[in-house]
């Protein structure tokens, strides 16, 4: 707990009173997220601004002692497996403890929550998160490993003014396909995102796989320079996406499209998409994003309890059935092969959209392929 003096002083950690350094945006994004640190001691930290997310706080900075592990995690005991402490308080602005809790008129309520790892439980997480360097590395094949990563656009001349853009102008770039300068825009006016997205909500199917392509495109480019837009943007096509009171209209699409682009950044997103499963209306959407993820880095679909989706194998809609096939097929699950041996004789035509465009096929064919991809996997 912060001492409640007159004097502002920096923070501290309360495990070996050393100054900790501002908190920081995680490298990896996440569905709920919080600046993080670390202290010289072993220590973590993570900042709520606002105090009214400890819960939240707390978990995520477990989970970030354990380099990520979240099963890890949940096995871990307090006391038994790790220290907590907290630091009251805290004005993320000026990085100093403010006992008055008021600074020039504005409420100071932020706090720091560390934890450290007992020797054992640091050494266990540093073994995974050596393990799974390792086998990055012996491994060419190993998804990770095969990410592609853009090259990090240039940085913009200081000189240059910033040019505002507008909603005619972003979609007459869209309509061009003109990706270049929908970067351009997005660097100098963050509004771009914003119109891109709502260009979404049109009825045609077409045009929407259309735009979640493009968005994917723009916010891979954008995030090797500013990563946080597009978390932002993340947020918000999930929070649209479970607004009762609206359509998600091309939502859940372009949550797939920009993590299959970024997964190194934006890779802890996938699991949520899982929960649009159960929805008729966003269905073929989660699948084909989960389907886009999982041609890239079929380790993060395997890391969801996917096998509860295989009954969708037997879906009514032919379209649900020709999208779990190749789903299934890219993360090579042989746990389903039988399933999707069954489907290979199911001629139903269906359109699938690749990079935007639709592509006219069968379910059998894509069975056939998923069928192929998991014996070689074998």
């Amino acid at each position: 707990m912060s001492d409640k003096t007159e004097t502002q002083v920096r923070p501290w950690c309360p495990f070996c009173g050393m100054d900790v350094g501002r908190p920081t945006e995680a490298a990896q994004r996440k569905m709920t997220e919080f600046p993080v640190g670390s202290c010289e001691c072993g220590a973590v930290y993570v900042c709520d601004t606002t105090g009214h997310n400890l819960g939240s706080a707390m978990v995520e900075c477990l989970v970030y002692a354990c380099n990520d592990e979240w099963d890890l995690a949940w096995e871990l005991m307090p006391e038994d497996d790790y220290l907590t402490g907290r630091v009251e308080d805290y004005d993320d602005v000026t990085h100093q403890v403010i006992p008055k809790r008021n600074l020039d008129g504005r409420a100071v309520r932020g706090v720091l929550y560390f934890v450290r790892l007992h020797k054992e439980m640091a050494e266990i997480a540093e073994r995974f998160r050596a393990k799974q360097e390792a086998e990055v590395k012996a491994d060419p094949d190993d998804p990770r490993a095969g990410t592609v990563i853009p090259d990090v656009e240039p940085e913009r001349d200081p000189a240059v003014p910033k040019r505002k853009t507008s909603k005619r102008e972003v979609k007459e770039l869209a309509a061009q396909g003109d990706i270049d300068t929908l970067v351009a825009l997005t660097f100098d006016d963050k509004r771009t995102l914003r119109f891109l997205q709502r260009l979404l909500y049109q009825p045609d199917a077409a045009g929407r796989y259309r735009i979640a392509w493009i968005l994917g495109q723009v916010c891979a480019r954008v995030a090797t320079r500013e990563p946080s837009p597009v978390a932002d943007l993340l947020h918000r096509l999930f929070e649209a996406c479970n607004d009762s009171a609206a359509m998600p209209w091309g939502m859940v699409e372009s949550i797939g499209s920009i993590i299959a682009q970024r997964p190194d950044i934006y890779g802890a997103f996938t699991r949520h998409i899982l929960n649009f499963m159960g929805d008729a209306s966003t269905q073929e959407a989660a699948i084909w994003g989960l389907g886009e993820i999982a041609a890239s880095r079929p380790d993060l679909i395997r890391n969801t309890p996917f096998y509860s989706t295989f009954h969708f194998l037997n879906h009514d809609n032919p379209v649900v059935r020709g999208l779990m096939a190749r789903l299934l097929g890219r993360v090579k699950a042989k746990e389903a092969s039988f399933q999707i041996m069954g489907l290979q004789q199911d001629d139903s035509e269906i359109v699938i959209f690749t990079q935007g465009h639709p592509e006219t096929t069968t379910v059998s064919a894509l069975a056939t392929e998923a069928v192929q991809q998991i014996s070689r996997g074998e």
